[in-house]
């Protein structure tokens, strides 16, 4: 592609709404417009310099402008309430998908956001750990460490909420 502004076009067009998204699991609506905003255009000042994969870069760039931004103590109370807001709505039994739902997000609120970071960069927007490990600032190996023990921490969230919900039965 020899022209910038076709280039810049497509990138946009393909990748505006995970860089959305991405943000919205971080900040509120009008602060996570502006973090995509400042994203892209730094991607367009710095069109010849972007990598590819797109994608870990543009959400590197995001990860980096959030930060700036956000308090932490704030972040994982309102990441828990995003992703309940983003959670399909239950289909079958609503008792039992309610009760498995609310389990999820409170463990999901007990762990840390870096945590939680590499949890959804895998999982979510299913990068591979190199490119999840640029988005985190890290070594890749460092990243799959962190994936690992996120995971951990996030089943022994799950097991402990779960019981806490039987013994309330």
């Amino acid at each position: 592609m020899d022209h910038p502004q076709q280039r810049f076009t497509e990138l946009y067009d393909r990748h505006y709404r995970h860089v959305l998204g991405y943000a919205l699991l971080r900040a509120e609506r009008q602060a996570a417009e502006d973090v995509v905003s400042e994203t892209f255009l730094i991607t367009w000042r710095r069109l010849r310099e972007v990598p590819d994969p797109v994608l870990p870069w543009l959400l590197g760039v995001a990860r980096n402008l959030l930060r700036k931004q956000q308090d932490s103590g704030l972040r994982g109370r309102a990441l828990a309430a995003r992703l309940a807001d983003l959670a399909p709505a239950p289909e079958d039994d609503v008792a039992e998908h309610v009760a498995m739902r609310a389990t999820a997000l409170a463990a999901l609120a007990e762990l840390g956001d870096n945590d939680v970071e590499a949890l959804v960069l895998a999982s979510w927007y299913g990068l591979t750990p190199a490119e999840a490990a640029r988005v985190a600032g890290c070594t890749v190996k460092a990243f799959n460490v962190r994936l690992h023990r996120a995971r951990r921490r996030l089943s022994q969230a799950l097991d402990r909420d779960a019981l806490t919900l039987e013994e309330q039965r």
